[in-house]
């Protein structure tokens, strides 16, 4: 069967998580570069990734490129990258904010582009990958994309004026979710739980709520209303999130990561 190449320019921590999940994919090799020396070496000696030596070097070699490198540095790379682009190519970028009308015009006119918002649990296979095709991509294209990133966790195919949202919900969202774990742990912790055993208790608890949404049989207000008893434990916490206004603050985290993101391209 062939083999499908896939290099990575940038190999930080989304690259690394993305990396972890594709590199147990069959029938496919990995390449990467950095110009980060120490990160290169350290993706390479946890993973098969075979290490490039310039940016180049990653055209020649794979078909697919991930361009996992930060929003401010995309127009750099792709500088260096355009002259040996062609056709074939099919680029992919995981940087928030840029368009990938953006990233066709500065690498060359009928270069295929998907942009993607993937997040960190892809390290641990549960990731949550938005994905949304540029101008020139085909229906094969983002069938390939969604194929990749669906080693990694869940796929959602989006138009790129809702990439902004998807960046701020679930492309943020892991650091939320931790905020939330640590706080219900301490909440544990002051109850009389030690800290790792609250820990566990929320993040488990965790997965089992988010997997009965997955589920798809009852939305969470009705999950919410199922769990609470009127005069119960459950009912007094969340008088408790009421009154401080919790969902609100939640709201307002979401639309502030969507509008950074919108002020990236710009």
């Amino acid at each position: 069967m062939t083999h499908l190449h896939i290099g990575f320019v940038g190999t930080g921590r989304i690259a690394r998580a993305l990396i972890g999940g594709l590199s147990q994919r069959q029938n496919t090799v990995i390449s990467g570069f950095d110009k980060d020396a120490a990160a290169l070496n350290s993706i390479c000696a946890d993973y098969p990734v075979q290490p490039c030596l310039t940016i180049e070097d990653v055209a020649r070699k794979a078909q697919v490129i991930i361009l996992a490198v930060k929003p401010y540095q995309i127009a750099e790379v792709l500088g260096e990258l355009k002259p040996s682009l062609s056709a074939s190519h099919l680029l992919i970028s995981v940087a928030a904010g840029i368009s990938s009308e953006f990233i066709r015009m500065s690498a060359r006119d009928d270069a295929k582009v998907i942009r993607v918002m993937p997040n960190t649990p892809a390290l641990v296979g549960e990731g949550m990958t938005a994905l949304c095709r540029g101008k020139m991509a085909s229906d094969e294209d983002i069938a390939l994309a969604s194929d990749l990133f669906s080693s990694i966790g869940r796929v959602l195919i989006l138009e790129e004026s809702q990439m902004d949202a998807a960046t701020a919900l679930s492309g943020s969202g892991p650091a939320y979710m931790f905020s939330l774990l640590d706080s219900l742990a301490e909440g544990g912790r002051q109850c009389g739980l030690s800290y790792d055993e609250a820990l566990l208790l929320g993040a488990q608890t965790m997965i089992g709520a988010a997997k009965m949404v997955l589920s798809g049989t009852k939305k969470p207000d009705e999950l919410k209303r199922d769990v609470t008893t009127p005069g119960g434990t459950t009912e007094a916490g969340l008088k408790i999130m009421d009154e401080k206004n919790i969902r609100q603050i939640l709201v307002e985290t979401v639309a502030a990561a969507a509008a950074r993101s919108r002020e990236l391209m710009k």
